[in-house]
């Protein structure tokens, strides 16, 4: 029996599992990619224990939904994966969140203060809030850059 592309494809989506520590996948450069992003790293978080609508939960999702739209939006290459990883660091109870593109030569801009009428320009300030420290490196691997968060995880579950 032959298989079609969009079923081998469905196999090859990470599980979330509560004992993995980390949770790494490509995405397609779309906003269906992005989407699928922010869905699985709210799975995740929810088998490591921090249930839909508490506060960590919410920051991680809300980080990844952002992270993973810019990269499509401003990190898009055609033809080119962006990237998803989270990892969980038990011992200092917090979340890495790190999203890669393609496009190393387009830096997100600084935060900065929209006037109320702007439709864009507020998520990096969203970031910033969530997450106790933000920035950018070059990915590893490959060309492009990683943008990365780190969340406080109190009550580590």
């Amino acid at each position: 029996m032959t298989t079609s592309p969009r079923q081998e494809r469905r196999s090859t989506l990470p599980l979330p599992l509560a004992d993995q520590t980390v949770l790494s996948f490509r995405f397609t450069a779309s906003p269906r990619g992005a989407r699928l992003a922010r869905r699985l790293a709210s799975c995740q978080m929810d088998a490591w224990g921090w249930r839909h609508r508490t506060p960590v939960h919410d920051s991680v999702e809300l980080i990844v939904a952002e992270l993973a739209n810019n990269a499509v939006t401003h990190g898009r290459v055609p033809g080119r994966d962006a990237s998803l990883r989270l990892t969980r660091f038990r011992v200092t109870g917090r979340i890495r969140i790190e999203v890669s593109d393609a496009r190393g030569e387009r830096h997100p801009a600084p935060v900065r203060d929209g006037l109320p009428d702007d439709e864009g320009g507020r998520g990096l300030a969203l970031v910033a809030a969530l997450a106790e420290e933000w920035g950018i490196a070059p990915r590893p691997g490959a060309p492009g850059k990683t943008v990365w968060a780190v969340v406080a995880a109190p009550g580590t579950p």
